[in-house]
């Protein structure tokens, strides 16, 4: 009788529902991460209407459209073209240590008699505890180039809406640049230039496609087991 004869028809059962789960939670989109693709309409450039507004009461001014003697061309409108100069650079550091330590004893000594005989004895007690814990992290991160992103939306208060994304094909792969954001016109220099480091509620995502990106990602089954919820 071989070993596996032993086992019973109800194990493999259960074995094979296992396995089951194991690969239907190894192919959930949990673990296969959606791939990205150009011309996302959240990046998009804005419908424009080619159409000039009317005059108002006969004059040859149009709102949005003027264009001042004595100012260089500077975004501010929707439609308008901003290149946005990538300035990233960030850098974080913390270490925490943690020692304690504790020590405690009792003694104690007495007589007896028992039977007519006497004698006497000592008893000691004590106790001790230690701990020391240590921890460190460091993590540094850098983006520099330029992308030039569309005006998408002016708000009430003249800021600009910015987004745009750039994708370039190289060996082996893709690489791409989205930026999505707010910027005041005023911090537009006369290049009609802005650091990224000016720009609020800024959205920058540099990452890309190809086999250089898919070597260097886990498989679905090592995020399986890299998961959170994974209980071992």
């Amino acid at each position: 009788m071989t070993p596996w004869s032993r086992i019973r028809p109800e194990a493999f059962s259960w074995v094979l529902v296992l396995m089951c789960l194991v690969i239907v939670t190894g192919c959930s989109s949990r673990y296969l991460p959606e791939k990205t693709e150009p011309n996302a309409p959240e990046y998009a450039p804005p419908a424009m209407e080619f159409s000039l507004p009317t005059p108002a009461h006969g004059s040859l001014y149009r709102k949005g459209y003027n264009l001042a003697l004595y100012q260089d061309r500077r975004a501010y409108r929707i439609g308008d073209i901003l290149t946005v100069d990538l300035e990233e650079k960030t850098q974080a550091s913390k270490k925490a240590g943690t020692s304690t330590s504790k020590d405690s004893s009792l003694q104690g000594s007495g007589s007896y008699g028992f039977g007519g005989s006497t004698g006497s004895g000592q008893a000691q007690l004590g106790g001790g505890r230690d701990f020391s814990g240590n921890g460190s992290s460091s993590q540094q991160n850098q983006l520099t180039g330029a992308i030039t992103v569309t005006v998408s939306g002016v708000l009430p208060n003249g800021v600009l809406v910015i987004r745009g994304e750039k994708w370039l094909r190289l060996n082996q792969g893709d690489e791409y640049i989205r930026l999505v954001g707010l910027v005041r016109p005023e911090d537009v220099d006369q290049a009609n230039r802005i650091s990224s480091q000016r720009i609020a509620d800024a959205r920058i995502s540099y990452g890309g496609r190809g086999t250089l990106a898919e070597v260097n990602a886990p498989g679905w089954g090592m995020r399986f087991f890299n998961d959170p919820i994974f209980p071992f």
